[in-house]
């Protein structure tokens, strides 16, 4: 069961919730409490190597390609 992030088109208001299945009709603005709300594309991060990785840097953080003599 992911857990998504949401926005209030009311109030703008960022919060996450736990969705089970495809069911995003319910689901309430945590601080004015409306149904307009709209998912909302959140950032990624992989564990590798024993640390947290963002999925929009490279493993190393010293080069773009992740893949130089640092990275590995």
């Amino acid at each position: 069961m992911p857990i998504f992030e949401f926005q209030c088109k009311e109030c703008g208001e960022v919060f996450e919730e736990l969705v089970f299945g495809n069911n995003y009709g319910d689901i309430k603005c945590k601080r004015c409490k409306s149904l307009q709300v709209q998912k909302i594309m959140s950032q990624v991060a992989f564990k590798s190597g024993g640390k947290f990785v963002s999925a929009s840097s490279s493993a190393c953080g010293s080069c773009s390609s992740g893949a130089c003599s640092s990275c590995k």
